[in-house]
């Protein structure tokens, strides 16, 4: 029989690789963190694997989850074994769809990534309140702890779920263990065929839905039957246990890795047994192991089959000496007696009628990993006189005071563990290359390795943290590596910022990447908290200028292949010359489907880093150093001096439940927040050549940050700055008679991405270091404080003016978005036009992330503090929710009308009130007017607002004065997919909202998965051998009601037309939805997305992304409402196309598939200009 291969895998990969085996089908969406096992199985089948049966897999792309579940349950009907993978609100939206399939009795297998399900905010992270959402769908819930276990346990759920024919959900940890690599044994396909029971296959068949042998499902009951035919399943139920441990005694039978429904570990006469299930039953074995050694008798009681509950396993499972019995629960259910898994265990306990102290706790929610302290503290509280029940551990809870003391830091991982702490930036290949690191050890020596990796909110450019572990034990330890031998930092704005050193052990490694390479700069630039860790931890500490070996190979801020050079050379792991050979070989498996140039760099990356690191010595004296002030802001907020500022410097974790209570309750927070987070983290900066700037304000109008802004200055305010560089000129225009221009940077917000020196058109930006131009920030901080003088020329609905709406201030700044990011701009020109009157409804995607990350706020307020009041509920029902919005905002103002009205007729009423509230009236439903004659009203209302009754009424509600403007905001999997529905119900409401697309062709933040909005031929995920179907035609789609403005724009190509395009919008009396073309990280822009302009203006020159507007009211004048805003297309489409990976990629892949497919689009695409010039011609 074949054996075992070692690979290195995360969990994910284990259960794509059974579940491709054993499915007929596979249908698939994409959700964090599960997406990855559907990639997979695309990938496989795009490239002909073939599956038990021999046969290549079918892969199909729902437009939900719901719709995913739907079709499992249609095609396990018609007799195909059929599995998905979900998680979170993913697996919510199934529980509908498992309730049929388990009365159906269907053999479906669902592998979940266990993760939190939002409630006051979203999570993307692990927990099991998902799982625990499905208890009773009559599903069978099988877990795995392990990496390997996903591999042994997936082939179990499928082989049981096969043999009696009924559906399992396969979950494990959410990222903690779905995206932990270790080194595991997978089971070859040839020995999985010998493993099925192919008898109940042809059971399954026979049983299906075929009008050889017809049949009826899903039928209609009434009280004489229903209840009798739902407990009829009991004996199904009642013999799954013994169906799954037949299951898991065959697979042991060939891996010699003995499992059990039920496993106990620890000492054999334990008194005290921690019973729990997933990732966290590994630590508390290494802990109890640890306390055993100690002299201690605790022992471990590992859950994995949890439905159906099997009570006499368990109790033959528990040793009968054990007397105090703590459940850990990795979920909350608010008001209940206790959490489910405790429930269970403390019902079975009770119906045996023996007495032992029975306690519950909670853990690990949204991923908050349970370290060994924190197990070690459940086991010192169980072993109390007083047990604390119903407790938490790895919080500080000091309002209900639920949670346990920790002793501190407890190291359980097995001596000679190597463990590394790699601090990097999203986006500079550091997770990647330590992911291949993992692979190259784990497959070239006989150490056992383990990865794990941590994102922050941001998106490409925030904070990652790299855990990874190696030695000649196994390793349990399922958590963050608090005891680091070595740590690398590969930012130095890092330092003083996070505590970097604070989990290195004594005696460690420290690699810094900075260009202070001299003990002398190291002196000058390294804070006193860093000082003082490398003096009294007597750690090593060595430097490689990263950045400047990056830009001598040219591999821009990819800086991945240099360090792993430093990692490999420094941490021994690998002889370091049979290292260096495997990282070259790994270069050219990373990079070539990117072409044989990236390859060719990254090489030459390689070889001009082996020699590039250098050893600083530590000074004795620095043991003294002068430890860093509190990371406080003088002047600011409560809310960023106590919750945002130490969740920015990585301290967040220990923040206590009074301090998130007093200012963030029920997860609301704040506005305005992110101008306090100063990251300070581009490489360079663009530096401002007021000789040259001709003040068109296009760089102003592209940054995807805000960074860079245009201010009017008198020549007093010019005088009276803190530094002579605040240079200005004089602005050009008649209307600006007598003032100043200056165009002011701020480089501590600035990401470096460079978009606006690429589009200045007189190259009047240089990207500059920032340290060269870090004194720039007190002329940003000066001018911020001058008024904003947009008063001066307007831009209107009749008139746009370009440079008008760039003199207004943005109400969205800072963001977490990429980079050189597409969607930002537009969102943040909105806000400039309607920002201080706008309530948004935002999709859950990149948006929500960049824009609604806790606890940075980039949406920000004006003077008044008035400002964008934003808002996200799910994925699929934004439409709805903004809807839901508008319908209470309407009523809300009618209510103030009838008010308004009584006021005007009431004879008491002072005349100027009367006067002034008529007024509004006449006005109220023209936004500026409205505002202008509500603010009038309020300083008449102001003398009686205390005033009892119809005048004070009036005053209460004096925040609806004002016409708001609401808008629905969202990217494409959204809009073409999973919302669609709700999108065009909405917009057939014909209703005064307004949405707008953020239209990057992709699932761009579950990883670039394809959407019904992907062209024909492009490459993506869930798209491996290229999209074979035509881009939906979401505008036409909404102009066929006739009523709806729509318009298609690229800031990048047309900024006139774009401005022209909101404007309208916005002023419409109707429904409005505006479509944009938003280039991507995902695209794969040949030269990065410093080119994100440029990439627009070519795909509208080539006709790849078309402009227009469709305006109703024009129609209504005997107009043609159709407006076609592009020119006609010139050149080859080709030549576009392989500027972006995502269609250069498949002419290397497949070939003779690409050809066929990007010929048809380029015909796609001449087809719908033609229809637009049609359009423009003949009307709509």
């Amino acid at each position: 029989m074949e054996q075992e291969k070692i690979e290195c895998f995360d969990g994910n990969s284990c259960a794509a690789h059974v579940a491709y085996a054993l499915s007929d089908n596979s249908v698939i969406f994409p959700i964090t963190p599960s997406s990855v096992m559907g990639e997979l199985i695309d990938e496989w089948a795009a490239a002909g694997r073939k599956n038990i049966f021999d046969q290549v897999v079918s892969v199909t792309e729902m437009q939900s989850e719901a719709g995913a579940a739907g079709a499992v349950h249609g095609s396990l009907a018609a007799g195909a074994l059929t599995s998905t993978y979900t998680a979170s609100q993913g697996l919510l939206l199934m529980v509908p769809n498992m309730y049929k399939i388990a009365g159906e009795k269907l053999p479906a297998v669902f592998h979940v990534t266990a993760r939190a399900v939002a409630g006051q905010a979203l999570s993307i992270f692990g927990d099991h309140s998902d799982v625990m959402a499905t208890r009773q769908t009559g599903f069978a819930l099988l877990n795995s702890a392990t990496v390997q276990e996903v591999m042994d346990l997936a082939l179990v759920s499928h082989l049981a779920a096969i043999k009696v024919g009924m559906p399992f959900v396969h979950f494990f940890d959410g990222f903690r263990t779905s995206h932990e690599v270790q080194k595991v044994k997978s089971i070859p396909y040839s020995v999985m065929k010998t493993m099925v029971d192919y008898d109940a296959i042809k059971k399954f068949h026979a049983g299906c839905l075929n009008p050889e042998h017809p049949q009826m499902r899903g039928t209609s009951q009434s009280p004489d039957i229903f209840f009798a035919l739902v407990e009829s399943s009991n004996k199904v139920y009642q013999a799954i246990p013994d169906a799954v441990q037949a299951a898991m005694d065959q697979v042991a039978a060939y891996t010699k890795r003995p499992i059990h429904l039920f496993d106990y570990v620890g000492h054999p006469e334990a008194t005290h047994v921690i019973v729990c299930m997933g990732a966290a039953a590994a630590t508390c074995e290494d802990v109890a192991n640890h306390l055993n050694a100690q002299g201690s008798k605790v022992g471990v009681l590992k859950v994995r089959l949890y439905r159906p509950w099997d009570a006499k396993a368990f109790l033959a499972t528990l040793p009968k000496t054990a007397t105090h019995i703590c459940v850990l629960d990795r979920t909350k259910e608010p008001g209940s007696f206790g959490e489910p898994l405790y429930l269970d265990v403390a019902a079975t306990i009770q119906e045996t009628g023996e007495s032992r102290v029975i306690i519950g706790g909670r853990f690990g929610l949204g991923s908050k990993d349970l370290t060994g302290a924190m197990a070690k503290a459940v086991f010192d509280n169980l072993a109390s006189a007083q047990p604390k029940r119903h407790f938490t551990v790895g919080i500080n809870d000091d309002i209900t005071f639920t949670s346990l003391p920790l002793a501190g830091p407890l190291d359980s991982v097995p001596k000679g563990t190597v463990q590394c702490l790699i601090w990097g930036l999203g986006s500079d290949g550091t997770v990647g290359a330590n992911k291949e690191a993992i692979k190259l050890i784990g497959s070239h020596t006989e150490q056992y390795c383990q990865g794990y990796f941590e994102y922050d909110a941001k998106k490409s450019g925030g904070l990652t943290r790299s855990h990874l572990r190696f030695g000649t034990k196994p390793i349990n330890a399922t958590y963050l590596v608090d005891h680091a031998d070595y740590v690398a930092c590969h930012h130095p704005g890092y330092v003083g910022h996070y505590h970097l050193l604070r989990d290195a052990r004594e005696g460690s490694v420290f690699v810094l990447n900075s260009p202070w390479n001299t003990i002398e700069l190291m002196e000058q630039n390294l804070t006193g908290d860093v000082k003082r860790d490398l003096a009294n931890k007597k750690i090593k500490l060595y430097n490689v200028d990263a950045w400047k070996i990056a830009a001598e190979a040219k591999v821009g801020k990819f800086i991945n292949m240099i360090m792993q050079t430093a990692f490999f050379k420094l941490s021994g792991v690998l002889p370091f010359e049979e290292a260096i050979k495997l990282l070259k070989d790994s270069v050219v498996k990373m990079y070539s489907r990117k072409g044989d140039e990236i390859v060719q760099k990254n090489i030459n990356a390689i070889d001009l880093s082996l020699n590039a690191v250098t050893e600083i010595p530590v000074p004795a004296e620095w043991a003294n150093a002068a430890p860093p002030k509190g990371f406080t802001i003088e002047g600011a907020p409560q809310f960023v001096n106590e919750v945002m500022l130490p969740c920015s410097h990585y301290e967040g974790a220990e923040l206590p439940i009074s301090t998130l209570l007093r200012n963030c309750e029920g997860g609301i927070m704040p506005t305005g927040t992110a101008a306090f987070e100063k990251r300070g983290l581009a490489v360079t900066v663009p530096k401002w050549n007021a000789e040259k700037c001709v003040q068109c304000t296009l760089c102003s109008v592209v940054c995807p940050h805000a960074v860079i802004r245009p201010f009017l200055v008198t020549p007093e305010e010019q005088k009276a700055a803190p530094q002579e560089s605040f240079v200005c000129v004089p602005a050009k225009g008649k209307e600006f008679e007598g003032l100043h221009y200056r165009m002011q940077v701020s480089p501590l917000d600035c990401t470096g991405c460079g978009v606006c020196a690429q589009t200045c058109p007189v190259k009047a930006l240089d990207m500059t270091p920032l340290e060269e131009e870090r004194y720039n920030h007190k002329n940003w901080e000066y001018a911020i404080t001058l008024p904003i003088r947009d008063d001066k020329i307007e831009t209107t609905v009749e008139k746009p003016n370009l440079k008008a709406s760039q003199f207004k201030q943005p109400l969205l700044e800072f963001s977490g978005a990429c980079g050189g990011c597409g969607e930002t701009p537009y969102i943040k020109l909105i806000t400039q036009l309607f920002g201080d009157r706008m309530i948004v409804a935002n999709a859950t995607g990149c948006s929500s992330i960049w824009g609604g990350s806790a606890p940075w706020c980039p949406y920000t307020v004006n003077k008044d503090g008035h400002g964008p009041a934003w808002g996200n509920s799910l994925f699929e029902d934004n439409a709805e929710y903004g809807y839901g919005m508008f319908l209470a905002t309407t009523q809300r103002r009618k209510r103030v009308l009838d008010i308004a009205n009584k006021v005007v007729q009431e004879a008491s009423t002072p005349q100027d009130v009367k006067d002034a509230t008529q007024e509004w009236i006449i006005n109220a439903d023209n936004a500026q007017k409205s505002k202008m004659t509500g603010n009038a009203l309020k300083k008449v209302l102001a003398a009686h607002q205390e005033e009892k009754g119809l005048l004070g009424e009036l005053w209460d509600a004096r925040d609806l004065f004002t016409k708001k403007s609401q808008w629905i905001f969202g990217g494409d999997g959204w809009a073409y997919d999973i919302g669609y529905g709700g999108l065009d119900h909405v917009l057939a409401c014909n209703d005064d909202v307004n949405i707008f697309v953020l239209d990057t062709e992709v699932y761009s933040n579950t990883g670039g998965q394809r959407s019904k909005a992907t062209p024909r031929g492009a490459q993506a995920k869930f798209a491996a051998s290229g999209k074979k179907t035509s881009k939906k035609n979401l505008g036409l789609l909404a102009m066929t009601y006739g009523y709806i403005y729509v318009a298609q724009v690229a800031i990048g190509a047309n900024q006139m037309q774009c401005l022209r395009a909101i404007q309208e919008a916005e002023a419409f009396p109707g429904p409005s939805l505006i479509v944009a073309y938003a280039p991507c990280l995902n695209h794969g822009i040949k030269g990065g997305l410093v080119n994100m302009v440029e990439e627009e203006k070519q795909a509208v020159k080539f006709g790849y992304w078309h402009l227009f507007r469709y305006n109703p009211l024009l129609a209504k004048d005997g107009k043609n409402p159709f407006s076609l805003d592009s020119p006609k297309p010139s050149g080859d489409l080709k030549d576009f196309l392989y500027r972006e990976v995502r269609y250069d990629a498949l002419t290397r892949q497949f070939q003779d598939e690409a050809e066929r497919l990007h010929t048809l689009l380029a015909q796609d695409k001449q087809k719908d200009y033609e229809r637009y010039e049609g359009f423009a011609k003949n009307g709509f």
